[in-house]
C-alpha cells in the first residue's frame, strides 16, 4: 500500500465523524510511549506533557540527558498530531485523557510504526530485578552483522548505576544517539527516539561479552556481538573518505531555495576557508553537526559553510520545505543547497561528487583552504551523546580552522 493511501486512511480514522466523543484535555505529566517494532518487541521512550501559558500543549521527548522539545501539537476532536522539530516524522493518534493510540509516520520513506502511550508511568523499561546481575560500565568493541558482508564495527560506551544504563554506540559514520535503558538481570535493554530514528538494542550480557539484536523501527534488525576492550578505538574518521587520483579540488553546482545556482567558484567563497557539509534534514547526526556549526559561526565570522542536502523527500518542493524548516528552527545562516531528492542513497550521492572515493556517511565534513584545496575530509559526526569524543572533535575543529585562517 502506498503511503499516500495509508496516510489518508489514518487521517480519516483519526478525524472522522466522532462528534459524540470529544476529549478536550490530555493529562499533563509523565507518559510512557511504546512503539511496536519486530519480534513482538516494544521500543519505549519517555514523554512529558505540559501546557504553556497560552494553554497550548507542549511535550518533551526524553532520552537520558537529551530533551527534545515538541511545540507543534494539533488536536482535532479526539485526535492528536505531534510534529517533532526539524524532522518530517510525526506521531498521530486518538486519545483519552490518559491514553494515546496511533502511529509514528515517515511519509517519504513509506514507514508506519504503531504505538501506544499511557499516562503516569515513569519507568522506561519494566525490570524483574532491582539491579543488574552484570555491569556494562566501560568500553565495548562491537561488531554489527558479524561475519556477514554487511559487517561494520562500533564502539559501545556505557555507564551503569544500579539497573539504569546510559551511553551510546559510536560507529565510523556517527553515533546511535542518547541511549537510555536498564540492565535487568543479565539482559541489557536500551532505546532512543528522536523523531527521525527509533532505536532498540537488546542483549544478553556476561562480565566480558554481549550478544544481541539492534532494531531500527519495524523495518530493520541486525545481530551484534561485543567484548570488553578499554583500549579499543574506531578507525581514524579523517582517513575514510578522500579525493580520487587526478583530483585536487572539490567542485559542484547545486540550487538554493531561490533557484539560484551556487558553486565554490562564486565570489563569496574566494580566498575564504570553506566548510562543506554533506547532510540531510532527516539525519540526527547532521542536526547535531548543524547546531555545532551555527554556534561556531556565531563567534567566528571568518569562515564560510555550505550545506549539501541529500533528501529523502519525494519532490523538490518538499525537499526545499524541509531545508527551510531546518534553517528556521535552528537559525542556520549559511546556504544549504539541494544536491539530491527522492533518495539519500550514498552511491547516487557519490555520482554527484565524483572526485570523492565514496560517500560513506551523512554527515561528511570537507575542509577547504583559502586556495580552494581540500585539506581534510571528516567522516561522520561524534555528537553530544559521545561525551569526551564530542569535546575532542570541537577542539580539533577549532584548531584546524584557525590554522587554515592563519595561512
Amino acid at each position: 500500500m502506498r503511503i499516500s493511501i495509508a496516510v489518508l486512511f489514518v487521517f480519516m480514522v483519526l478525524v472522522g465523524c466522532k462528534e459524540e466523543k470529544v476529549v478536550k484535555n490530555l493529562a499533563e505529566g509523565n507518559w510512557l510511549v511504546e512503539l511496536e517494532v519486530m519480534d513482538n518487541q516494544v521500543l519505549p521512550f519517555n514523554l512529558k506533557v505540559e501546557k504553556n501559558k497560552n494553554g497550548d500543549y507542549e511535550m518533551n521527548i526524553i532520552n537520558a540527558d537529551e530533551v527534545i522539545r515538541i511545540d507543534e501539537v494539533e488536536i482535532k476532536r479526539d485526535s492528536i498530531f505531534m510534529y517533532t522539530p526539524v524532522f518530517e516524522g510525526y506521531l498521530a493518534g486518538t486519545f483519552t485523557d490518559s491514553t494515546i493510540e496511533g502511529q509514528f509516520i515517515k511519509e517519504s520513506l513509506d514507514r508506519i510504526v504503531p504505538f501506544k502511550a499511557i499516562h503516569g508511568v515513569n519507568e522506561r523499561f519494566k525490570v524483574a530485578y532491582k539491579k543488574g546481575k552484570e555491569n556494562v560500565t566501560g568500553i565495548w568493541e562491537t561488531y554489527f552483522s558479524p561475519n556477514l558482508k554487511e559487517e561494520y564495527v562500533g564502539k559501545g560506551i556505557f555507564l551503569q548505576e544500579g539497573h539504569k544504563v546510559t551511553g551510546t554506540f559510536r560507529t565510523t559514520t556517527g553515533d546511535y544517539r542518547f541511549l537510555d535503558g536498564v540492565m535487568d538481570g543479565d539482559s541489557l535493554k536500551l532505546s532512543a527516539f528522536d523523531g527521525a530514528h527509533a532505536f532498540l538494542f537488546t542483549a544478553k550480557v556476561t562480565d566480558s561479552s554481549m550478544n544481541g539484536v539492534f532494531y531500527s523501527g519495524n523495518h530493520f534488525k541486525e545481530p551484534f556481538v561485543a567484548t570488553r576492550n578499554d583500549d579499543f578505538e574506531l578507525p581514524d574518521p579523517d582517513s575514510l573518505t578522500f579525493l580520487n587520483e587526478g583530483y585536487d579540488k572539490l567542485a559542484f553546482t547545486f540550487p538554493d531555495s531561490n533557484g539560484d545556482k551556487v558553486s565554490l567558484s562564486d565570489d563569496r567563497f574566494h580566498n575564504k576557508v570553506v566548510i562543506v557539509q554533506l547532510m540531510g534534514t532527516w539525519c540526527p547526526n547532521c542536526l547535531d553537526e548543524t547546531k555545532f556549526l551555527v554556534e561556531y559561526m556565531a563567534e567566528n565570522k571568518d569562515i564560510e559553510v555550505i550545506g549539501l542536502a541529500f533528501e529523502s523527500a519525494k519532490t523538490e518542493d518538499k525537499a526545499f520545505k524541509g531545508i527551510q524548516r531546518l534553517k528556521d528552527r535552528i537559525g542556520v545562516g549559511y546556504p544549504i543547497l539541494l544536491a539530491q531528492y527522492g533518495t539519500y542513497d550514498k552511491l547516487k550521492a557519490q555520482e554527484k561528487l565524483p572526485m570523492l572515493n565514496h560517500v560513506l556517511s551523512y554527515p561528511t565534513t570537507i575542509f577547504i583552504d583559502k586556495k580552494g584545496n581540500v585539506r581534510k575530509i571528516h567522516t561522520g559526526f561524534n555528537g553530544p551523546a559521545t561525551g569526551e569524543k564530542y569535546i575532542e572533535f570541537k577542539k580539533e575543529f577549532n584548531e584546524l580552522v584557525t590554522q587554515l585562517n592563519n595561512e
